[in-house]
């Protein structure tokens, strides 16, 4: 078990990523509507505001390259540590999306209204929960250094 377990959670963490990489680098539909919403929100709140159209224009591919990175380091067992911390805080940053604006748990997949019955958010509990585990597993990695 010592030894399936993280491979398990890498392989959840990385298939969650990298299925989502397409939409993001495509700029399909659900990408647009996910990053507009929140640009919206950002844009009316005075501090965020000036972010708005660049996150609206660039955020889903920013997003995708650190899941792509935060991928591959994961994969890599030296790198495991650091590739679960940029999963955990790109993670956390989109269930404070979900939470905390009007994107929503629930939220809108294309122009019809259809939502995704919060699977997107579900998805991304759970990799915070695997990116959490595989980050205590191997919390060694970011305290020693190397010589």
């Amino acid at each position: 078990m010592k030894k399936v377990l993280p491979w398990v959670l890498v392989v959840y963490i990385a298939f969650v990523f990298i299925q989502s990489l397409f939409f993001k680098f495509a700029g399909s539909q659900e990408t647009v509507i996910i990053f507009n919403t929140i640009a919206d929100w950002m844009s009316g709140i005075g501090v965020l505001a000036w972010a708005a159209e660049p996150f609206r224009a660039y955020g889903g591919w920013a997003v995708g390259l650190t899941e792509l990175v935060a991928a591959i380091l994961l994969f890599i067992p030296r790198t495991r540590a650091v590739g679960a911390l940029i999963s955990l805080v790109v993670i956390s940053g989109a269930i404070f999306f979900h939470l905390g604006t009007p994107l929503g748990v629930d939220r809108v997949v294309d122009e019809a209204g259809n939502t995704d019955g919060g699977v997107l958010f579900f998805m991304a509990c759970g990799v915070w929960v695997a990116a959490a585990v595989t980050l205590y597993l191997n919390r060694g990695q970011l305290s020693r250094s190397e010589t």
